[in-house]
């Protein structure tokens, strides 16, 4: 599948308008709905296969992947099963039974860890989770998300020395929509 082909599919099966209040808090007229791609095997190896590709050139150190429940374990499973790296799970809070970890999955301190998330608007839920992994010994410094929504969260991660790696930014899907304008003449 070619960028411009996952780029159609994405806007065509998770673009919605209306107006949505988004995990940060603010109001928006579209929601790019996360689980009407996530589920979707063919889109899912296709995004598995770019999220590979952007560890390789931007996080070659990453010795694992990390993906925050619920949303992006199916990412990180897709981008493992691409690159052949494990992968962590990060939950949201650690359950207060079993192993009580808020980190899931088998690692060592001091390793290297790249965050892959669906999509970032203000980089909080992502920014909690490379909380709970450095807290866990592990060093993050890349993360990887299908779209960034191109409303401060590159930049709040950047303020905690990480580098977001977006597939598309969201004016790429958006624009897709739209039709070229035509010469004057």
């Amino acid at each position: 599948m070619t960028d411009d082909e996952l780029k159609r599919a994405l806007r065509e099966h998770a673009y919605l308008e209306g107006d949505f209040v988004l995990r940060s808090g603010k109001r928006s007229r579209y929601y790019l709905d996360k689980y009407r791609f996530e589920t979707r095997p063919d889109l899912l190896a296709a995004l598995g296969e770019r999220i590979a590709a952007a560890v390789r050139d931007h996080a070659p150190e990453a010795t694992r992947l990390a993906g925050p429940e619920l949303g992006a374990v199916a990412l990180a499973t897709a981008g493992s099963l691409a690159s052949g790296l494990p992968f962590l799970i990060v939950r949201k809070a650690a359950k207060d039974y079993g192993t009580t970890k808020r980190v899931e999955g088998v690692y060592e301190q001091g390793e290297c860890v790249c965050v892959v998330e669906d999509v970032v608007t203000s980089g909080g839920a992502l920014l909690d989770s490379i909380d709970a992994l450095r807290e866990a010994g592990l060093i993050v410094r890349t993360a990887v998300c299908v779209v960034d929504r191109e409303e401060g969260g590159a930049e709040a991660l950047a303020g905690q020395s990480v580098e977001l790696r977006p597939i598309f930014v969201a004016a790429e899907l958006l624009n897709m929509g739209k039709n070229p304008a035509k010469p004057h003449g």
